[in-house]
């Protein structure tokens, strides 16, 4: 996680997160949630707006967080969870839209539960998902939505504990900088 451009620096990469595929699956979840809550719901009901803030929060605090972290892994932690914990608030309006409307939320035992997990598992950009976005109804939009915020949720899990073991051994900001700066006395 150190800088590749200058091994002895201290910044570490440069805080663009668009390539990575939580990045990529949060994508695809703002978009379908859009989408959703402007189709499925009546303008006048206030989810529409917190669905769409909350998918919004959870792609636009990655963004941040990685760009933070840059300089600050306490930040880039910090940051990151938020938008993991917007992602999840997400799922819980999704599975109350399931539950109130009395319609299914996919479990092991649906027979489209398996194939859905694994097509949201190795597609993770928007051109995969929006051609289907007319062609779903709610039910399957909340279905793969919530597959999708699973698969980002765990794929945060694990970054996150890697984020935690890299500032335990590496320490933050001020250590480095230290690191840095005594590497660069030291040579001739």
């Amino acid at each position: 996680m150190a800088s590749t451009s200058n091994p002895q620096g201290f910044l570490r990469g440069n805080g663009d997160c668009r390539n990575t595929y939580f990045y990529k699956k949060s994508q695809v979840i703002y978009d379908l949630t859009f989408f959703f809550a402007h189709k499925y719901l009546t303008s006048r009901d206030r989810t529409v707006d917190q669905m769409i803030q909350a998918a919004r929060s959870g792609k636009q605090n990655f963004v941040e967080g990685m760009a933070d972290g840059v300089t600050s892994t306490e930040m880039q932690i910090k940051l990151l969870n938020v938008g993991k914990s917007s992602l999840l608030e997400l799922r819980e309006d999704y599975e109350d839209y399931l539950r109130t409307r009395n319609l299914t939320i996919w479990g092991k035992e649906h027979p489209r539960y398996s194939p859905m997990v694994t097509y949201c598992k190795f597609h993770n950009e928007l051109p995969h998902y929006q051609p289907y976005f007319q062609k779903w109804n709610a039910e399957e939009l909340s279905n793969v939505a919530l597959t999708l915020i699973h698969q980002t949720d765990k794929m945060m899990e694990s970054y996150l504990a890697k984020l935690e073991n890299f500032f335990i051994q590496n320490g933050g900001i001020k250590e480095a900088m230290t690191k840095a700066r005594k590497q660069r006395n030291r040579l001739p």
